[in-house]
């Protein structure tokens, strides 16, 4: 005669991936809150130039494709990270992790590059409101990828330490969603500042 009553280590397992996966999707709902209200106060800000230059005359299109490459990009690799991590392919988690690291390292140097090279010019958040909403808004999405990436770098340390333990694996879960979330986001920063802003 077969059991059928529940291994207690698999459901306590069960119980905190549960656990996790709520607590970080109510994390995402109030990142999403946050970011709503940003993006309210750019719109209302972006007109206010008080005669210096518009997103026309500061923004470079082509280059904030290549931005936008590269976190896109990091999206898929990432996916491809959790394909490796289901199969229990450590190697493979671990450099697809390392790629999505580089793509999203590459993308927060290309931001600080532009910040640099626009108060340089003169064009830093004190000069209108409408430059102090779009530092606001792109320096918020860029704290977060930084926080992304010192996450990631963490985990990688860990996973190379310790293999991928449940603890891990729930952790990066949550940092896939995470990774996931920050794109969809820069896909609206994308669209609402640099493009609609560049027409």
């Amino acid at each position: 005669m077969t059991s059928t009553t529940a291994n207690p280590l698999e459901h306590s397992h069960h119980e905190a991936d549960e656990k996790t996966s709520f607590g970080f999707w109510i994390y995402i709902m109030t990142d999403c809150l946050l970011f709503a209200t940003i993006f309210a106060v750019y719109a209302v800000l972006r007109p206010s130039t008080f005669g210096g230059p518009g997103p026309k005359e500061l923004f470079s299109l082509p280059y904030v494709l290549v931005e936008t490459f590269l976190l896109l990009t990091s999206s898929f690799t990432f996916g491809l990270a959790m394909l490796a991590q289901r199969k229990g392919n450590k190697s493979q988690l671990l450099a697809w992790m390392g790629v999505t690291f580089l793509l999203g390292l590459g993308f927060i140097g290309l931001e600080v590059n532009e910040f640099a090279h626009l108060i340089a010019e003169g064009n830093g958040p004190s000069r209108n409101a409408f430059l102090s909403g779009f530092f606001g808004l792109v320096g918020t999405h860029g704290l977060h990828v930084t926080f992304g990436l010192i996450w990631m770098g963490l985990l990688m340390v860990q996973i190379s330490k310790r293999g991928v333990t449940p603890l891990l694996s729930r952790k990066l879960n949550s940092l896939s969603l995470f990774w996931h979330f920050l794109d969809i986001i820069w896909v609206f920063v994308f669209t609402f500042v640099y493009l609609i802003g560049a027409l």
